[in-house]
């Protein structure tokens, strides 16, 4: 059985994220490592940590990450993603606050540490910033070789970003280390707005939710409805939300969703492309290709596996 970790800013997507994986009974969600970006870290790691008591799963493990982008000291919560998530993280929606605290281990060494304990077996999944994986890479940069793959929600490469022409969220918040990452040969398919964009949820699929009558239900309908309606503002020609982390803990599951392209990756760090993510041209002739890029999505079939796993998951929570 595939072991996933979730490294969440949880926002609105990041739970789904985590309703999807718990919700994927062929795989096992062991943990959650805290970031930052859609809030502060601290936040996302309460949100994770109710989240999962609401879903009643209080045994997956919630560990502290880097609160800030490794070249810098401090992180604000932009004014646009108070707006897109609400100031809590999950559209203003109110649930009970977990009884558990974040576990004593860091993130950095939980990543590098269960990459130890289950080897190829173990998918990591970052759908925010890629600070705490390039952490984890400097401390222990044999992990590239032992773990099974990382899924990553970032990146644009056939479509403009999502922050400017050529960035998208996750990787303007930290483009030196999503950089090192991108470059260290670490096995990685990128799920990025080329993909996520083409995969909408609309208030149908919320009112199937609301119609189950129980509290995972309702918190997945009104939290994913202020969703929607921040993205009726902010990109109203789409018709609905972006199943952005969702697709990411989709993929990680069943490869099969998507279409890649094999081709080494860099982030552009430095000039008015900052935060761009492109091939790598000291890498276009190499043979070995560590990277893969979503291009296409089978759009019909991951909102089946979306509503089905979620919806199942909802209907006993």
């Amino acid at each position: 059985m595939k072991k996933l970790i979730l490294d969440l800013d949880t926002g609105i997507d990041d739970a789904l994220a985590i309703a999807y994986a718990l919700g994927s009974t062929e795989s096992e969600l062991i943990g959650i490592t805290g970031t930052y970006g859609n809030v502060l870290m601290e936040q996302g790691v309460r949100n994770a940590l109710a989240i999962t008591d609401l879903f009643g799963h209080q045994e997956v493990k919630v560990y502290k990450g880097l609160p800030h982008a490794s070249t810098k000291d401090s992180f604000e919560v932009l004014d646009i993603s108070a707006f897109i998530h609400g100031k809590n993280g999950i559209g203003e929606v109110s649930i009970p606050e977990s009884s558990r605290d974040a576990e004593s281990m860091s993130a950095v060494d939980f990543i590098i540490d269960a990459v130890k304990t289950y080897g190829e077996d173990l998918i990591y999944i970052p759908t925010g910033p890629l600070t705490n994986l390039d952490a984890a890479l400097k401390k222990a940069p044999e992990i590239k070789d032992e773990i099974g793959r990382v899924v990553l929600m970032g990146g644009a490469l056939t479509v403009p970003g999502n922050v400017n022409a050529w960035t998208e969220a996750n990787i303007s918040q930290d483009p030196d280390a999503a950089n090192n990452v991108f470059r260290s040969g670490i096995p990685a398919t990128m799920i990025g707005l080329d993909v996520t964009l083409q995969t909408l949820l609309t208030y149908k699929e919320t009112q199937q939710w609301r119609d189950l009558n129980t509290p995972a239900g309702s918190f997945l309908a009104d939290m994913s409805d202020y969703y929607i309606k921040a993205y009726e503002t902010t990109a109203p020609h789409l018709g609905g939300c972006g199943l952005h982390d969702p697709l990411a803990v989709g993929v990680a599951v069943d490869p099969t969703l998507v279409s890649t392209l094999a081709i080494n990756m860099q982030v552009d760090v430095e000039g008015p492309t900052r935060g761009r993510t492109i091939g790598d041209p000291t890498k276009l002739n190499d043979p070995d290709k560590s990277m893969q890029v979503a291009v296409g999505v089978d759009v019909p079939r991951f909102l089946d596996e979306f509503m089905n796993r979620i919806s199942g998951l909802a209907k006993n929570s």
